[in-house]
């Protein structure tokens, strides 16, 4: 196995963790996960990713890189009013809905169907509170978040990629030193997985469940399957959405929420200096998954001592890393005239973080988007009208 794949796949797979970590420990923080089920969850998406990404590589020879959703765990970590068994039912509904899409045309239309500047209006509405509290616990922990943010800036300049990492490691030197966090006790145990029983609730369904299938399509597994063709392969899409649609089904009932096709992350396994022939780069999919399941078998390690540090830390970890996205999603939202106030619509409803009948904000902000897309319509359409 050349050297340079292994390189991409262990920055690649450190870059994804590093990134996100601390947004998925929030998600698990806001639905009520004791410790036991937060690492089942760390564990369990590893896995997932690990397991797809090997079998679907193998499977086609094709070089498929597999992510959590990051969207969908900011979707998560803003829902107030569920618990994990309603979550872990709004998962498993979610990952059905990714395997229906690969097998039932009608449905694929339909997600396709939606426009792209609303679909990105609520996820930049789900992002947005995220990043504004990045300033919020900036002016209240000034001492703890300013090096952080400095870091991050910094890294920046030289790798983006690594930005979001290095703040993280800031972030644990820091808290270990100066913020009073202090390491735990090794685990007793090194169970890894904990069954949740899942609970199918109808608004969390909706509130929850469907704005996480949906994101996870349109932010997550459109990117992905672009940036496969953008370096010359054909994306198995039928056999990744049906993969990953089972695996999140499964993996949900020990925590975990939706996995997808990777697009940062899977650029980074893409290029020339993975492997100069292309049809071998497929095997860096091999590698990828054998670092994710090192990582899910590190979890009751890592996330325990994660989840040692101040709460301010994680939280400006995680804002600092979907900033990124949250641009891409508000360029995206207004890049076409046509959608522009639906996605605003969009954009404003869920952004409010507004409840109606125990359904999440993600709901209705992409109900009135939709409700405003079609008055739109219906007026140009009187307007052609002679």
């Amino acid at each position: 196995m050349p050297v340079s794949m292994i390189s991409a796949a262990l920055v690649a797979a450190l870059v994804g963790y590093g990134s996100t970590i601390a947004l998925v420990l929030a998600a698990a923080a806001a639905v009520g996960a004791d410790a036991a089920q937060t690492a089942s969850w760390v564990a369990a998406i590893c896995f997932s990713k690990a397991i797809g990404s090997a079998l679907l590589s193998t499977w086609k020879k094709v070089p498929v890189v597999l992510a959590w959703s990051t969207p969908g765990a900011a979707l998560i970590a803003a829902s107030t009013g569920v618990d994990i068994h309603q979550a872990v039912g709004a998962f498993v509904f979610a990952g059905a809905l990714i395997a229906l899409t690969a097998a039932v045309r009608p449905l694929n239309r339909a997600v396709n169907a939606i426009p792209t500047g609303i679909a990105s209006g609520m996820l930049a509405g789900v992002l947005l509170p995220f990043a504004m509290a990045v300033a919020t616990h900036a002016a209240n922990e000034a001492l703890l978040v300013l090096p952080l943010v400095a870091v991050f800036l910094l890294v920046r300049i030289v790798n983006p990629l690594m930005a979001v990492l290095a703040a993280l490691v800031t972030g644990f030197v820091i808290a270990f030193t100066f913020g009073g966090a202090v390491l735990p006790p090794a685990p007793e145990s090194w169970a890894l997985l904990t069954f949740i029983t899942p609970e199918f609730d109808g608004a969390v369904l909706l509130g929850l469940g469907l704005p996480l299938y949906l994101v996870t399509m349109a932010s997550q597994n459109l990117p992905g399957f672009a940036v496969l063709r953008a370096n010359g392969y054909e994306p198995p899409v039928t056999q990744a959405l049906g993969a990953t649609g089972l695996l999140s089904a499964f993996f949900a009932l020990f925590g975990a929420h939706t996995v997808n096709m990777a697009a940062i992350t899977a650029a980074i396994c893409l290029g020339e200096d993975v492997h100069p022939d292309r049809t071998q780069r497929w095997k860096v999919g091999l590698v990828y998954a054998a670092i994710w399941t090192a990582l899910g078998l590190s979890g009751p390690v890592v996330v325990p001592a994660i989840l040692a540090m101040p709460p301010a830390i994680i939280a400006v970890v995680a804002g600092l890393a979907l900033i990124s996205p949250l641009i891409g999603a508000i360029v995206s939202s207004f890049d076409l005239p046509a959608t522009r106030f639906a996605a605003a619509a969009t954009f404003a409803v869920t952004a409010s973080g507004v409840a109606a009948f125990g359904i999440g904000a993600a709901f209705w902000g992409l109900l009135a988007g939709l409700l405003v897309h079609l008055l739109d319509h219906a007026k140009r359409g009187n307007r052609a009208r002679p």
